[in-house]
């Protein structure tokens, strides 16, 4: 019977070769390896080994809020190459992350690709496929013909290609195989089957594991406990112990960035929806409940970091929380997405599902709408969300936000229309600008595109933009105010803040008065319309 090796995590980096390409399942705090990973650079302060690394991260090891994660490995001559959906982020005032500060200053090779892109890449590596072609990431910094998901000058130029199949446009990612994954579970037994009961998702663990093992690469996992051999339901292994080479324990891992254990998170209970923080009235809550109108009962959502994360918790003030079902990236299912560093986890969620399997159904459009943050928006509706000059560490990179944005029938974009300081009041049912931003985010480019207008607009898809003051639409003759907040002046206040023309509907309204009131709205959610199959059904039966 197969027994992987139980090692300390000082042990298990004894294992890792100078040069190997290393696979890191991880989401910020969120089912981080960190032990693993600390072992390593210990070895590195010790030994000056391994070197030369490569590694992969589908989404973000580590955060600024707690974990390190790859700042563990941010060291040069270990670090050669990182491949990465999204980085450490956090506050601008914060000093950067060390990977960031290696990025800057050219001292290591990175790419940013989208997350659900490298989980198909793992998927490829495993079974020996050549590589990728999606369009997810055409018309973005990804496309080589913009950047290529390089990072900085000591990138190399060429990676990701542009392909013709049928006459229609690809993004071709070559595959890379992993040497090494690291992955994380709760429970190991004596012959290395992992259980995840406490874990909050088990994001692309078996991936991961599976693009490693098959190629002759290494397995080592980290654990809460070991378990006797056998002992653990078949039912509940997510990762098989035939793929695991080895196990190190680390009893004190946090379940996600200052959270030990929290069950309502990994499905074990429901806690009361009572027991949430009210989101308090402010500039940032007026503008997630107008996007909150966008919603039908009954809708699959998809959900971003940032102002959008407010609109769950805006529908649990106003009863109703179970009338759309949130799906996030990491691999959530209903409940209601937590916020700030805890994001990526849904408290009472009704499934969790692997973040590879989540990015099928994002990157094939099965769901209704999404809600995203941005940085900036353009002339021609592009958006960028991922590159802000200068204090590049505030935002975590592309994520999961190109593989989302590719086939979203609807998009909704959620921010404020100026930024920096400023003093606006929400003052009787309405805004009061007294003192506005410096900087407008309507500028005529932006600074790297992360998302396409001109793309979303060929595909057909439906894209609106929520602000405190205005509410836009793409639309093929350009971008076009439909809606201004009470008491804004739309010259002023829209217009004249944007730096290129701004198109006015012939049917501007005003936007909802009781958004800009601090009591709870009476909002109410429209019926999605049923499946056309159900639909034709129960008219038949009618």
């Amino acid at each position: 019977m197969h027994r992987p090796a139980v090692l300390t995590a000082r042990q298990a980096a004894d294992l890792i070769a100078d040069g190997d390409v290393i696979s890191v399942s991880s989401s910020s705090g969120l089912g981080c390896p960190d032990a693993v990973l600390a072992g390593i650079g210990d070895r590195f302060a010790e030994t000056a080994g391994p070197r030369d690394l490569t590694t992969l991260h589908p989404i973000a090891a580590g955060d600024m809020s707690g974990i390190k994660g790859i700042d563990h490995l941010a060291r040069p001559g270990l670090l050669r190459r990182v491949v990465a959906g999204s980085y450490p982020s956090g506050p601008s005032k914060a000093e950067p992350p060390r990977i960031w500060q290696m990025i800057e200053n050219g001292e290591v090779e990175a790419y940013n690709f989208p997350s659900g892109v490298l989980y198909q890449l793992h998927r490829a590596a495993a079974s020996r496929q050549p590589g990728v072609f999606t369009k997810v990431g055409l018309g973005s910094f990804v496309d080589p013909r913009l950047t290529g998901g390089r990072m900085n000058d000591a990138t190399p130029e060429r990676f990701v290609r542009v392909e013709e199949l049928d006459g229609e446009e690809w993004l071709f990612f070559p595959s890379i195989v992993p040497d090494v994954a690291v992955i994380r579970a709760t429970t190991a037994d004596e012959h290395g089957n992992l259980t995840i009961e406490e874990e909050a998702s088990p994001l692309g663990a078996l991936d991961l594991a599976y693009a490693a093992h098959n190629r002759g690469g290494l397995v080592i996992a980290q654990v809460k406990r070991l378990a006797e051999g056998g002992s653990l339901s078949p039912q509940q292994v997510r990762i098989p112990g035939i793929l695991v080479d080895a196990v190190v324990v680390a009893p004190d891992q946090m379940q996600t960035t200052q959270t030990p254990y929290d069950p309502a998170i990994s499905g074990q209970l429901r806690r009361p929806l009572s027991a949430l923080d009210p989101v308090p009235f402010s500039l940032e809550k007026v503008i997630a409940r107008r996007a909150a109108h966008e919603l039908r009962s009954g809708d699959v959502v998809n959900l971003g970091f940032g102002v959008s994360a407010l609109v769950p918790h805006v529908l649990v003030e106003e009863d109703l929380a179970g009338a759309v079902s949130w799906v996030i990236e990491q691999g959530a299912v209903g409940g209601v997405p937590l916020l700030d560093f805890t994001f990526g986890v849904s408290v009472n969620p009704d499934a969790i599902m692997a973040s590879a399997d989540q990015f099928t159904l994002l990157q094939g459009g099965g769901f209704d709408r999404t809600l995203l943050s941005f940085l900036e928006i353009d002339r021609t509706g592009s958006v960028n969300v991922h590159h802000l000059p200068g204090r590049r560490h505030v935002t975590a990179g592309v994520g999961g936000f190109a593989d989302i944005v590719s086939a979203a029938p609807e998009i909704v974009f959620i921010g404020s229309f100026t930024a920096g300081r400023r003093d606006i009041a929400v003052d009787d049912g309405g805004l009061d600008i007294r003192t506005d931003g410096p900087h407008t985010k309507f500028v005529e480019k932006v600074a790297s595109p992360t998302f396409s207008g001109a793309h979303a607009l060929a595909r057909g898809q439906k894209v609106t933009y929520v602000t405190e003051r205005a509410v836009l639409q793409l639309r093929p003759e350009g971008l076009t105010v439909t809606e201004i907040a009470p008491g804004v002046d739309l010259e002023r206040d829209v217009l004249a803040r944007s730096a290129f023309p701004l198109l006015v509907s012939d049917e501007l309204k005003a936007m909802p008065a009781e958004i800009f009131q601090p009591h709870r709205t009476g909002l109410r959610l429209p019926a999605a319309p049923p499946h056309t199959r159900i639909a034709a059904l129960r008219s038949r039966d009618a």
